[in-house]
């Protein structure tokens, strides 16, 4: 059955004394709904049962999925995550690394582009808690990490790291750019994106040669360590070997 769409584009909520349809998907509603709530309202002044009213579904179907609006927000980016890497293909296999994650997270902003209100509100609330922002970061390094990788970028080891956080840090600055980017072809978002990766890939490429020079210096310091504690090691068992001789020495 089709359903009436109002002028701003949404399903208009149920008239008084008739009952909606529950969710055919109860997990892409709450999901959907939270996203929706975000855009309208501040993060703090949307409770559960706000999202599971906006989602048709009860408050037990919400705690059966998810624990926390927190829950909600990561399952929402690992749904994001699968819809960019599901896209992903080998036409860019040749191009330089700048150029394919440049393509990896184009097209993760056109799977985000459904929900820009909702995350302009989130990118808000934030921005003013640290707490909620050191959470998001969590969030973003773990799908940053795939992003990196579908682009065929190594994303392990201490570079890696750094690569991670700066890509997050980086990719804060271009969801700034795009949330008052109204052209249709995103200029300005392409524009910033570019720019983000291009200070990126100078930052990295210092980064290897840094651990380049440094890996010998890293090596010879843990090879020291271990001979270090080697030795305590030994020392430890040849007085423990004379304490328990002393204590079974004849009086």
């Amino acid at each position: 059955m089709t359903q009436e769409i109002n002028d701003a584009g949404q399903v208009p909520a149920p008239k008084e004394g008739v009952a909606a349809a529950p969710a055919a998907n109860p997990k892409d509603a709450i999901i959907a709904a939270l996203l929706e709530l975000a855009g309208e309202r501040n993060w703090e002044d949307i409770s559960l049962t706000d999202v599971a009213t906006r989602a048709n579904v009860t408050l037990s179907t919400f705690r059966d999925l998810f624990p926390s609006k927190g829950a909600v927000l990561a399952a929402f980016e690992r749904k994001i995550d699968k819809e960019v890497l599901d896209g992903i293909s080998d036409e860019l296999v040749d191009e330089p690394p700048k150029e394919r994650l440049f393509d990896v997270l184009m097209r993760r902003l056109d799977s985000l582009a459904p929900y820009r209100l909702g995350l302009e509100g989130i990118f808000e609330w934030t921005s003013h808690d640290p707490m909620a922002a050191a959470a998001v970061n969590r969030l973003m390094l773990n799908s940053m990490r795939f992003m990196l990788e579908a682009a065929g970028i190594d994303s392990e080891g201490p570079v890696g790291v750094f690569k991670l956080q700066g890509l997050v840090m980086a990719w804060r600055r271009v969801m700034q750019t795009w949330f008052s980017d109204d052209d249709p072809g995103l200029a300005a978002t392409m524009a910033t994106l570019d720019r983000e990766l291009t200070r990126g890939e100078k930052l990295v490429a210092r980064a290897e040669d840094l651990s380049r020079l440094t890996s010998p210096l890293v090596s010879i310091a843990r090879a020291l360590f271990e001979r270090r504690r080697g030795t305590h090691s030994s020392s430890r068992e040849r007085w423990e070997d004379e304490e328990e001789k002393r204590e079974h020495r004849p009086l």
